[in-house]
């Protein structure tokens, strides 16, 4: 099987892989049929043990190596990359559309008259193996076309010039995770990000395999923690972004353990009221999501593409609450709620699921 490839595409995909096999063929079936577009496929592998490598060439993708992470596998396969524009895309991702990529380079070309400096990310559709939590995933989609802080990330592809992603000095590679969000957030304070027309794909299997609600409070944490600065969370979790084939149900009492050590060792009481207190303004800025989760809640009361709720709080809401008094109570909130409350919760079912665990070993 071939795709066709050309030293003057117009379209690069970076596709970053770690024991990809099984996902790969599906996603490079898809790209191989779109339609009206000349595609250069560069599979960025982070030192693969399965067959993914095979795979990439069997499809005569050019396959650069490099050091794990996210950041520098995109990082080494852009440097090789000839296209005028680039797009990254995860392994797992899937396209329905055959258009799909033609339209949306044609919408940042058209957009890219008026914005140097501007990049593209799809909307997303999840690939769930059940119903399970089916309201909880419509908001993650219907978020996903947004343009707000915080709500750009890998699986909804990124699309901009070679030149533009120069000029950014590429992904971030201090960290082996998030490189996605600070991109994101540099090319929105830089240029400008749009929601492109149509539809990625992407799989549920971390969601499903690990359990819904307690991934997405660790999501939670992760991005309230980083926002804020707290980056040595991150260099003291080792492990944080485990390969997803290896995971099983994710226990968050290793990271409440670990956020009461930091209070203890490293901040202090000083410390630990200073990084609340910028966790409640950071919730506080991102107050707008319960609103625009009742506006999907509500969507047959209130119909398709229209957010009342969301509306009230940008004209109304955000500005009667920009006070500090409130961002200290919403951190003393957030402190009551995720240690007070959250962390010995899951202590206790984390304690019942490993025994089960052995049990069962």
């Amino acid at each position: 099987m071939h795709i066709q490839q050309s030293p003057q595409s117009l379209l690069s995909i970076i596709i970053p892989t770690l024991n990809e096999a099984e996902h790969l063929p599906s996603l490079l079936d898809d790209l191989r049929n779109q339609k009206n577009i000349s595609l250069e496929i560069i599979v960025g592998d982070g030192g693969s043990s399965d067959a993914t490598r095979s795979v990439a060439e069997e499809y005569e993708a050019v396959l650069v190596s490099s050091g794990q992470g996210r950041g520098a596998q995109m990082n080494a396969a852009a440097g090789q990359a000839s296209g005028d524009y680039l797009l990254f895309m995860h392994a797992d991702s899937r396209i329905d559309d055959p258009s799909l990529l033609s339209d949306a380079v044609r919408t940042i070309t058209l957009e890219s008259s008026e914005y140097d400096r501007i990049a593209g990310h799809f909307r997303l559709r999840f690939m769930r193996s059940t119903g399970r939590n089916g309201m909880a995933y419509r908001y993650i989609e219907e978020k996903s076309a947004l343009n707000r802080t915080n709500t750009t990330n890998g699986d909804q592809g990124l699309l901009l010039s070679r030149g533009f992603f120069k000029d950014l000095g590429g992904f971030d590679e201090s960290m082996p995770f998030l490189e996605d969000q600070r991109i994101a957030e540099t090319i929105r304070s830089q240029g400008k990000l749009i929601t492109l027309p149509g539809y990625l794909k992407t799989s549920a299997r971390r969601f499903e395999a690990e359990g819904f609600h307690r991934r997405y409070i660790l999501m939670s944490m992760m991005m309230g923690l980083h926002s804020v600065g707290v980056n040595e969370f991150f260099v003291r979790a080792p492990g944080l972004y485990r390969a997803q084939q290896d995971t099983g149900t994710l226990l968050l009492s290793p990271f409440f353990t670990l956020i009461w050590r930091m209070m203890f060792d490293k901040w202090g009481i000083g410390g630990t009221i200073h990084t609340f207190y910028r966790l409640g303004r950071y919730i506080r800025q991102n107050s707008w999501q319960m609103f625009f989760f009742i506006d999907v809640w509500l969507r047959p009361l209130f119909g398709v593409g229209r957010y009342p709720c969301l509306s009230f709080h940008d004209r109304i809401f955000a500005h009667c609450t920009n006070f500090r008094v409130l961002d200290a109570l919403t951190g003393m909130i957030c402190f009551i709620w995720f240690m007070g409350v959250l962390a010995p919760f899951f202590w206790l079912v984390d304690l019942r699921e490993r025994m089960r665990q052995e049990r069962s070993a």
